[in-house]
């Protein structure tokens, strides 16, 4: 056989340019020596136009421009070759990534290369590919990263477990080996947990997924819940050989499955331990549920409401106004719920929607027994008409009561102003005087005790010397304390301002009060009572009174209850003394509206020491206009004046106080005849007894008012035994211009008679 020579130089030209590589020749300096047609195809530039520039004028501009052959070393001939990847840009700019295998052409005895050999391999779609799969791996990282969720295997054979970069965050650990152990994992697990996980890894069946949490602590006190899901892998002898699976923190969810459960707890408790009872129901009426208190209200257990209708314990007819949504109206009519046994419960109903996704799907109803409210406001009910009976038995006997008294204060006053009495008679009568004033004061608290229980007294503020008031009291007592043969001392502090300014009258009351009682209870010995200035300053003045007997005395356990209402000091006595049992609690309440406070000394001595304290104005300027009446109670011009009055004697003790004074008096028997005389004749005031025959005082006033004009109209006063809170308010709403209480004190009839000068002076101005 024929060998054929081989032109090695043609060969080689032939792979040069046949070659699908690029192959090119670089000078040191780095400009193109010579280039394949492979190269050019790559590039997209033509041989010449590669001949004019360099080979760093190919990197794309975001790649750095080192010169990769002499970094490497070539230029020096420290290596032989070197094999880099560089991202160049084509003539199109295009990107294109190259693999560069670069070899330096060299004599033996020169140091430089001549020339550089470069084959050029175009890697772009390789680098694309791995560009595409890092963005994958990229995404499923993130993925894994929001999710919480971290990959794992475990080769059982070998006890060695592979884990993501994910599972390191979740437990917060460094990567310090590539691979783990068992014992590398149960090391964060609590020793029952690592128990239940071999269990449940023991009891899962080959491709059977197992599901498996637990609880770990991580930094700062922190714990963890962890998810574990994972699939068994056997050898053909049953043999767990692999497993694999993912790991999630499942923290957050299970925060969230607390916050649920103790949201659930409490609706559950607020439904178990709630007084009223609560039944669910759904739409169409059937039970869902219902709480202990609607079990007991029912008599049904829960389990045999559920699914039945509700309209078994509210009736049909309130269960058709709920289905048909009359929600209110239903609520209004269900006043009662069934019992089994065929008895009810008043109960006030409500109906609360149950919203779920914004759809209404049902409705509790909530329903409280008023059973116990009913019959408490029977009770208030009945309280409140006997209050109203009270009243008014208060109010008749007010009058009953004041009527005689008129007569008694009334004739005393009309007494004291006839001459030639003596000063032994006058004296007596002045006794007499104020011993029916103290009375009138006392009736006044009995027939308003409603007044005085609510503490809504209200206290005068009229000058006074309290000098006067201490002796008047002791006056009023003095035949008692004759009669028992009684020392009393007064001692009157030297600094008490002169006036006072207060309510002087229920001062007397306290005084009347507690120095009776010491006179009452002292058999024998001495009665002391005191008075000091506690406290000064310039509008008010804070005083001490003290009063000490020598009596029976008040055991301690007794004095706790003395200032009670209807309580009698005499009680664990005899029963000589009598009394209503109201003065020390009235006395106390009139106390604590001077500011002050009442109590009993403790105090070894005989007999008792009762000290109470009150605060008076020392300054008023008020109070001299609102008394320049008693000063100017002489008018030269005399009245016309009609009183109307059934009774004589209230009529003949009326008559003489006003005709004292110089006026004109008629009388009327009866409402009819006193609005005849109106209108027969032209008076200037009208004393209207509001309780007439025929026709009472209010009917009259009424009827004069319509019959006259306001110019020609007299001035009616009203003249009543009844003195309880309201009336004057009444009186004054009725059409009266005034008003006055029996038994009536020819003071208070000056003071109308003042009031109408002052009035009539101020309409002819």
């Amino acid at each position: 056989m024929q060998v054929q020579q081989v032109n090695h130089h043609e060969c080689f030209e032939q792979l040069y340019n046949q070659t699908p590589i690029g192959v090119a020749l670089i000078a040191p300096a780095g400009n193109w020596l010579k280039v394949n047609p492979a190269f050019c195809r790559m590039t997209g530039f033509t041989c010449e136009e590669l001949m004019e520039i360099r080979c760093e004028d190919l990197t794309h501009p975001e790649n750095s421009s080192k010169n990769n052959v002499e970094e490497a070393g070539l230029l020096d001939n420290k290596v032989k070759d070197n094999i880099y990847e560089r991202r160049c840009i084509k003539k199109n700019g295009e990107e294109l990534w190259c693999s560069f295998h670069v070899t330096p052409v060299r004599d033996e005895t020169a140091s430089e290369p001549h020339y550089f050999i470069c084959f050029i391999v175009d890697i772009t779609d390789r680098i694309r590919s791995e560009r595409k799969l890092s963005h994958r791996e990229g995404i499923s990282r993130n993925a894994e990263r929001l999710a919480k969720i971290g990959t794992w295997k475990w080769d059982v054979v070998h006890d060695q477990i592979t884990i993501s970069e994910q599972v390191l965050e979740i437990f917060e650990l460094d990567r310090t080996d590539k691979y783990y152990c068992s014992k590398d994992i149960y090391k964060v697990m609590s020793s029952v947990d690592v128990t239940s996980l071999r269990e449940k890894i023991r009891d899962a069946e080959q491709r059977d997924p197992f599901v498996f949490e637990f609880k770990c602590a991580r930094t700062k006190g922190r714990e963890k819940y962890i998810q574990l899901r994972g699939l068994i892998i056997d050898d053909e002898h049953q043999q767990p050989i692999e497993l694999n699976g993912v790991l999630q923190d499942i923290t957050e969810q299970k925060q969230i499955e607390f916050r649920l459960q103790e949201t659930i707890e409490r609706y559950t408790s607020l439904k178990k331990y709630n007084h009223d009872a609560i039944i669910s129901f759904d739409m169409s009426g059937n039970i869902i549920n219902a709480n202990p208190a609607a079990v007991k209200m029912t008599g049904y257990a829960v389990n045999e409401m559920n699914g039945k209708s509700i309209g078994r314990f509210i009736g049909a007819s309130n269960l058709g106004l709920i289905l048909r949504s009359h929600y209110g109206l239903a609520e209004k009519k269900m006043n009662t719920i069934l019992h089994r046994d065929g008895r009810e419960t008043e109960v006030l109903a409500t109906l609360a929607p149950i919203i779920i996704n914004n759809v209404n799907v049902g409705f509790y109803l909530i329903a409280k027994d008023i059973t116990e409210q009913k019959k408490l406001l029977i009770a208030k009910e009945t309280a409140e008409r006997m209050n109203q009976a009270k009243s008014d038995f208060l109010a008749m006997m007010s009058h009953e009561i004041r009527t005689p008294m008129n007569g008694v204060i009334g004739m005393t006053d009309l007494l004291l102003d006839t001459p030639g009495l003596s000063g032994e008679q006058k004296e007596y009568i002045q006794i007499i005087q104020k011993s029916g004033d103290s009375l009138l004061t006392i009736i006044n608290d009995i027939l308003d005790f409603s007044k005085i229980e609510s503490g809504k007294t209200d206290l005068a503020v009229d000058p006074f010397d309290l000098r006067e008031i201490v002796t008047e009291t002791v006056q009023i007592v003095k035949p008692l304390i004759r009669e028992k043969e009684l020392d009393i001392q007064i001692c009157l502090d030297e600094r008490l301002p002169v006036p006072l300014y207060g309510d002087a009258s229920r001062l007397k009351q306290v005084l009347t009060n507690i120095i009776g009682n010491a006179v009452k209870f002292t058999l024998e010995g001495s009665i002391e009572i005191e008075v000091l200035v506690k406290e000064q300053c310039e509008e008010n003045v804070y005083l001490k009174f003290k009063v000490k007997d020598t009596g029976v005395g008040i055991p301690a356990e007794k004095r706790p209850q003395l200032f009670e209402p209807f309580y009698q000091l005499d009680n664990f006595m005899t029963r000589k003394t009598q009394g209503t049992g109201l003065g020390l609690a009235i006395s106390k309440k009139l106390i604590e509206l001077m500011h002050g406070d009442i109590w009993i000394e403790d105090s070894d001595e005989i007999g008792t020491t009762f000290i109470f304290t009150a605060c008076f104005k020392i300054n008023n300027e008020e109070v001299g206009q609102r008394i320049e009446f008693s000063q100017n109670n002489n008018r030269d011009t005399h009245l016309h004046i009609l009183i109307a009055e059934d009774n004589e004697m209230n009529q003949l003790v009326l008559s003489k106080m006003i005709e004292k004074k110089g006026h004109i008096v008629d009388h009327a028997v009866d409402g009819k005849e006193a609005l005849e005389a109106v209108k027969r004749n032209a008076y200037d005031i009208v004393f209207m007894d509001v309780h007439m025959p025929k026709l009472n005082g209010f009917e009259v006033t009424q009827a004069i008012k319509e019959s006259l004009s306001s110019e020609d109209c007299p001035y009616i006063v009203a003249v009543t035994a009844n003195a309880l809170r309201g009336d004057r308010e009444r009186c004054l709403k009725a059409g009266m211009d005034d008003y006055i209480s029996k038994p009536i004190k020819s003071e208070s009839i000056y003071q109308v008679m003042e009031t109408y000068y002052n009035k009539k002076q101020k309409n002819h101005s």
